[in-house]
């Protein structure tokens, strides 16, 4: 069993730390309050949820610093915490990606003060660096390990190609990458983990609300929230998927009982190469409904109306991988 298959136990799904930015700047979903934020990682906490999610540029080192203080002082066997390097930002907040060995070990470091912690049980190159061959920067984080400074090593956003390039120099255990029902890898990168053990953990389960249904095209976002201003959000075809969430599936689920979080869920949790999703919630309020979601998500018969449905979006889009 992976690591994550095994940190995560009973409950598959994982507190996205993007969601706690708070108005800290990078990347983030919204003012929350520091109260507000502890609370949600304690009720998730005592829900069953075991694997923490973040990375530096969440609110600039605020959501690191909000996680490591509620799980200051207890039993950190139970909880099995996530970070990240290579995504960094300039003094004037503009973001800087580099996998450069050097500035991962400062991340590093850095992250382990913000955690108030000595160790980080997994540990993720961010996104691929097309300067920079990806063996240096895991080089380095093989140095790391072998410090105890973190237990694990994972990828995120890779390739077949750089896992493997990756393996040349360490063991990498976890990759975590976008997943849901309008996006879905490439067989071949779940062929390759099985193959490997490597675990997969989903991020962007929810696709940031449209599959919910609680972000739609009259809905407007504050200035910390990165929908708001990031390319990547507005030059995409998110008024696509709205309208085709509206037209196509959710009548579909309606009529079937379903609610969208669950259908997002249920989509991810249903292919065997993901045994974990992660989730942005910033309030109780919002953990509640994606843990109950676990209990009501929809059968066998409802995700293959769905399937028929998705083909409608395009047998283009990622068919091969058995979504």
């Amino acid at each position: 069993m992976g690591i994550l298959r095994e940190a995560a136990g009973p409950v598959p799904v994982a507190f996205g730390g993007g969601a706690l930015s708070g108005s800290g700047g990078g990347y983030g979903f919204g003012d929350v309050g520091l109260q507000d934020s502890l609370d949600a990682l304690r009720y998730a906490f005592e829900r069953g949820v075991r694997v923490f999610d973040t990375a530096p540029i969440y609110g600039h080192g605020e959501s690191e610093r909000r996680i490591g203080r509620a799980f200051r002082g207890k039993d950190r066997d139970g909880v099995l915490i996530v970070s990240k390097c290579g995504v960094t930002w300039d003094a004037d907040g503009k973001v800087r990606m580099t996998n450069d060995p050097g500035t991962a070990r400062a991340m590093l470091e850095q992250s382990l003060r913000d955690l108030g912690t000595d160790r980080i049980d997994l540990y993720m190159v961010h996104w691929p660096d097309p300067a920079i061959d990806i063996r240096r920067p895991v080089e380095a984080l093989a140095e790391l390990k072998a410090q105890g400074k973190i237990r694990h090593i994972g990828l995120c956003n890779t390739t077949v190609g750089d896992l493997a390039k990756a393996a040349q120099v360490a063991r990498v255990e976890a990759v975590q990458s976008e997943f849901h029902f309008f996006e879905p890898q490439s067989g071949e990168l779940f062929g390759h983990l099985e193959r490997h053990g490597v675990d997969f953990f989903s991020w962007g389960t929810l696709d940031k609300g449209i599959l919910t249904g609680t972000v739609t095209r009259e809905r407007t976002f504050d200035a910390s929230d990165c929908r708001s201003r990031s390319p990547w959000w507005l030059n995409s075809d998110k008024d696509r998927k709205m309208d085709f969430m509206r037209d196509r599936v959710f009548p579909l689920l309606e009529r079937r009982g379903v609610t969208g979080l669950a259908f997002a869920l249920g989509w991810n949790l249903s292919h065997p190469g993901v045994p974990l999703c992660l989730c942005g919630g910033r309030t109780v309020a919002q953990w509640k409904g994606i843990l109950d979601a676990l209990d009501a998500l929809p059968g066998e018969d409802v995700l293959e109306e769905c399937r028929r449905v998705r083909k409608e979006w395009g047998a283009d889009r990622g068919a091969d991988a058995g979504a």
